[in-house]
């Protein structure tokens, strides 16, 4: 079960200070449930554990069974919400070396960058291989995914006919409208669907994640069942009891003492991804009004040879949240050495395990000794109802920080002007006067 401490982060507070913030989270908390505040319409998660549409869930494990039985890979189109929460899940279960589940498809990932490179690679690592597609996108005409959609489309079609490819195209979109969703519809693939009031950092228990986790033989069933328990801690206990308010209020009193960057720290590679798709959760949530809290992330112990002197002595404006897993999946045994050349034989017949929670346990320590706060969220082991808690875990506390830093969680509108200066830029037919603003920008 998860738990989360923050004793390393306690000598940083003043006695009283999260329990000041209880009145705030109480308000919180309830505008989670009853639309009171901003961003209303955007909180179809907050109940989806439990209330999972049983049908398209059926009809996901039954798509997912048969391609199962007939494809090499599935080929996943997304960026963002689209794709980070699948891939998050996915790593975790996968070997690190292969970054792939045994005895299942490969789960290949693209539509989340414009490299040709990249998509050249694909294509010729596609060429002699049976695979299917699930492209995932509300609109269907976002730049990266829709590009890559189109070439890998046309390479599908070339290697088994459009009439053979027709079933190996999944559609994960709308469900009345946009262009993919009329797309598929004219087309004939089996959709699935985008719930209007689920933004797409919070989709990763839809279809969104749920499809491609059920092809490489992820229990999706698990991945719901252990989110429920977490909906169901969240939904009852409102106090410091819940790790999700406790985890906001650490986190905003912190920032409120001009702490400004969290750390999200794994001991472990498979989380890399998981890191990943919390930074888009909690940077696109919380990075409004020109305030939020910077998330950013380290792999240790990796980064403590890199970032580590940086954490340790540089700037005093950060705090770290360490990620934890009680068990490993094997154990690894350090043999002993008869002439003990390194030195390490103070080590011999101890679990790599052992060493690298002492490694965690250690570098917590100082890290806090030299003016870093950090809590420790862990988990028993990597399972499906474990991730399933973590992953409401952390959308939960998202939606608490977000209203007790007086903005709106769920919406993102500063991504746009990204896209509007590149649409102009690339010739998007309506964007002519802005095209030559910009090249005259970029010709001084």
């Amino acid at each position: 079960m998860l738990k989360f401490n923050c004793k390393n982060a306690a000598s940083f507070l003043s006695d009283g200070e999260l329990e000041a913030l209880q009145a705030q989270l109480k308000i919180a908390d309830c505008a989670l449930h009853d639309g009171t505040n901003l961003g209303a319409d955007f909180l179809g998660w907050v109940n989806l554990p439990t209330e999972y549409d049983k049908a398209e869930l059926q009809k996901i494990k039954e798509c997912a069974a048969r391609l199962r039985r007939e494809v090499d890979c599935l080929v996943v189109i997304g960026i963002g919400g689209s794709y980070l929460g699948a891939r998050a899940v996915h790593s975790a279960f996968a070997q690190s070396l292969t970054g792939q589940i045994k005895n299942s498809p490969e789960i290949i990932y693209a539509g989340f960058q414009l490299s040709g490179d990249y998509m050249n690679e694909l294509l010729a690592y596609l060429k002699d291989k049976r695979f299917a597609i699930n492209v995932i996108s509300k609109s269907g005409t976002t730049t990266e995914p829709a590009v890559s959609f189109r070439i890998l489309r046309s390479l599908l079609e070339k290697q088994v006919g459009s009439e053979k490819a027709k079933s190996l195209i999944f559609a994960t979109t709308d469900a009345h409208k946009g262009a993919l969703k009329k797309f598929a519809t004219e087309k004939g693939y089996q959709t699935f669907v985008v719930p209007d009031n689920v933004g797409g950092r919070f989709t990763v228990l839809t279809a969104v994640g749920l499809f491609p986790l059920a092809v490489s033989g992820v229990n999706v069933e698990e991945l719901l069942a252990g989110a429920g328990q977490m909906q169901k801690i969240c939904a009852e206990t409102k106090d410091l009891s819940n790790p999700a308010w406790k985890y906001a209020a650490l986190r905003n009193s912190l920032y409120r003492q001009g702490k400004a960057i969290e750390i999200l720290v794994n001991y472990d590679l498979r989380l890399n991804y998981l890191s990943e798709w919390w930074k888009q959760l909690y940077g696109e949530s919380e990075g409004k009004f020109k305030r939020g809290i910077f998330p950013a992330a380290v792999s240790n112990t990796t980064d403590l040879h890199s970032m580590g002197q940086f954490i340790q002595e540089g700037s005093r404006n950060l705090f770290e949240t360490v990620l934890w897993i009680n068990n490993s999946n094997s154990v690894c045994l350090i043999p002993d050495d008869p002439q003990n050349i390194d030195g390490l034989n103070f080590l011999s017949n101890k679990n790599l395990q052992e060493v690298n929670h002492n490694a965690m346990l250690g570098t917590s320590l100082a890290h806090a000794d030299g003016g870093v706060p950090n809590s420790l969220i862990t988990l028993d082991k990597i399972s499906e109802n474990e991730l399933g808690q973590l992953l409401y875990f952390f959308e939960y506390a998202c939606g608490l920080s977000g209203y007790l830093n007086a903005v709106n969680p769920f919406n993102q509108p500063g991504v746009e002007h990204y896209k509007q200066n590149m649409y102009a830029l690339i010739g998007k037919p309506g964007f002519e006067k802005q095209k030559e603003i910009l090249e005259a920008r970029l010709n001084k």
